[in-house]
């Protein structure tokens, strides 16, 4: 009987010990995230040396407006960036707190209350359901702002698009309530 307890005491610590591999997950998450914010801000820096030409004199209107709906598309691109590499932040923070321990300098922080203090899987996919939402959005946004309108139905299924958009947010804000 001694044996048998002596193998499940090494066993439940080894069990418990392993939760420490997710630390592989929280790293590589951070490293994709840097990375994320990096080609975000690149993007950004790029757009800002093309917009210099928006300005421009001998531009002409067509021109201009097609420049004008590519400043735009290319904003909503780096914000989504920025949000995706927000997910990725959030999925390292998350596990690290689930997994492996909290994290101190968060718990004594005032700006984490509305990011960390993950303390259930549930807690991290509302979390990052939240910006996964907010990427969708911006997504269709995106698509809107790309897409032809040549006939009268074209138009209805963007005004129906743009109405489950407003609907869907206005859902996920009742259920914040």
């Amino acid at each position: 009987m001694k044996i048998a307890k002596r193998i499940e005491y090494y066993f439940e610590n080894f069990l418990w010990s392993s939760r420490f591999i997710a630390i592989i997950a929280v790293l590589a998450s951070l490293v994709a995230s840097g990375i994320m914010f990096y080609v975000a801000t690149a993007d950004c820096l790029m757009l800002l040396r093309e917009v210099v030409h928006y300005g421009s004199l001998t531009m002409g209107s067509p021109m201009q407006r097609s420049f004008h709906s590519e400043i735009l598309t290319t904003i909503a691109e780096i914000v989504d960036g920025y949000l995706f590499a927000t997910i990725l932040m959030i999925f390292s923070f998350g596990l690290y707190e689930i997994f492996i321990s909290k994290i101190d300098p968060a718990e004594k922080s005032d700006l984490a209350t509305g990011v960390l203090f993950i303390q259930t899987i549930d807690d991290l996919k509302a979390r990052l359901g939240k910006v996964i939402f907010l990427i969708l959005v911006i997504r269709y946004f995106e698509w809107a702002l790309k897409s032809q309108i040549n006939t009268s139905l074209d138009l209805l299924y963007l005004a129906l698009g743009l109405l489950l958009v407003a609907v869907a947010l206005y859902v996920t804000g009742k259920h914040e309530s």
